[in-house]
């Protein structure tokens, strides 16, 4: 089973990457933070976790407010450093976990969290600012990763509380991962510091100080607080420091803290420390296999199910690329040139040989299989003057014919076609050859 070695945390602040990217070391007003990072990087190097689960939020740069999630797992294989504005940051990508990642999504969501969950977006400084200079990088990380975005930029946010169960859940979900391996969670951000309006600058030291004593002897005392009373101590953006309390959360009751700085050279205080359980840190048999059958039991008998192919994480990840391409149906420049050239769309979206066959051939039976979601069928259907009829009759592998018989309307033809798909066919199941005229084609 998976186990949980120890937690470190971090502060995230951009001058950590920018001292690490101009080689600051010998600055005497950067030097202290690559001396209070050591302690970190060599218990990493001692410790050498399988995977880092990082606690981080973004900085707008990859999430936006069209679509804000206060709890955002990352479940994809790889993760590339964001563009913050002026080019990414010289640093390789990092491997994710995702079969972890997914069985860390299952449980949160089997405890009630309802978690959002994404790939293929870019981390920008609030994971690899530290990160940077936490690990080796060259030419790859030591330890996958697996990243949890916390939205807490814009009001509201989860209660101070919330972050610490979502802890304890984490604890639970990773210790009932099936397989061996070593997990040390990191926590960024904070400490003190605000950027906004009159009171940018602002500092306080001595609640930093007040608050590491508490994380480590009293979280309950923390998880107890309200975010204005962070904001107050340690200024609205500092407030971010409960995100530490998922970590916390996610630890035994008593730890020791192995390491523990400070330093404070402009906007934000800069923390480092690293916490070990007092505990022997195996858990209770019983408890994990409580948690295995937890995770498992929203979907126990699916699988009975003939012909149902439940959208999961790990379909989801398998198939992100063809979905992707088919999603992108929605972007007239898009679905014009799949029209014009599809050959030259599949090359250019890098989908590979069995993907572009199953996509000319219009296998939707095969597709459902390999992973595509029903409404990109839906809308690759709606592009290529298919209607939803054929496409259920085609996965069933009848004609429409027979299929519509089995309907109480059965005359009923329908597709999420807009204004622009002129005359649908419907009489027929029809495909569109890349010069765009109607071609008809059989059922699969």
């Amino acid at each position: 089973m998976a186990r949980i070695v120890g937690g470190i945390a971090a502060s995230h602040t951009p001058t950590i990457g920018f001292a690490y990217d101009r080689n600051k070391r010998d600055d005497p007003a950067w030097a202290p933070i690559f001396e209070n990072f050591a302690p970190l990087a060599a218990w990493l190097a001692d410790k050498h976790p399988d995977v880092l689960l990082l606690i981080y939020n973004d900085h707008v740069t990859s999430f936006f407010f069209d679509h804000y999630s206060a709890f955002a797992l990352g479940v994809g294989p790889e993760w590339q450093v964001a563009d913050e504005g002026a080019g990414p940051r010289d640093l390789p990508p990092v491997q994710g976990h995702p079969q972890l990642a997914a069985h860390i999504g299952t449980s949160l969501m089997a405890d009630e969290f309802d978690m959002s969950f994404f790939q293929h977006r870019a981390l920008d400084h609030g994971c690899f600012s530290p990160l940077s200079v936490l690990c080796p990088h060259e030419p790859q990380w030591p330890a996958r990763l697996v990243p949890l975005q916390m939205g807490v930029l814009q009001f509201p946010v989860p209660s101070a509380r919330r972050f610490y169960k979502l802890g304890r859940a984490l604890r639970r979900a990773i210790e009932s991962y099936p397989d061996d391996l070593s997990v040390a969670i990191v926590a960024t951000g904070g400490l003190s510091h605000q950027v906004h309006g009159e009171r940018a600058g602002f500092n306080n030291a001595a609640w930093d100080s007040r608050f590491l004593d508490l994380f480590e002897r009293d979280p309950e005392q923390l998880a107890e607080m309200t975010i204005a009373e962070y904001a107050e101590l340690g200024g609205v953006e500092g407030a971010e420091v409960v995100m530490w309390l998922t970590m916390r959360g996610a630890l035994p009751a008593s730890v020791v803290c192995r390491h523990r700085s400070y330093y404070l050279p402009s906007m934000t205080g800069i923390a480092t420390a690293i916490y070990e359980g007092l505990e022997d840190g195996v858990p209770s048999p019983p408890i994990v296999e409580r948690q295995r059958h937890r995770v498992a039991d929203q979907l126990r008998g699916i699988e009975r199910l003939d012909g149902t192919y439940p959208f999961t994480l790990e379909r989801s990840v398998k198939a992100f690329r063809i979905n992707d391409y088919l999603h992108r149906m929605v972007e007239p420049d898009h679905r014009e040139a799949f029209l014009r050239d599809p050959e030259a769309s599949f090359a250019a979206a890098g989908l590979t040989d069995e993907e572009r066959d199953l996509i000319r051939r219009r296998d939707w039976r095969a597709m459902m299989r390999y992973g595509v979601i029903f409404f990109m069928l839906e809308k690759l259907g709606a592009v290529t003057g298919v209607s939803n009829l054929h496409i259920y009759a085609a996965m069933r592998g009848e004609t429409l014919e027979a299929f519509q018989r089995t309907r109480n309307a059965p005359g009923a033809l329908y597709s999420v076609a807009g204004r622009g798909a002129g005359n649908l066919a419907w009489d027929k199941e029809t495909g569109t050859t890349g010069d765009g005229r109607v071609d008809v084609k059989r059922d699969h």
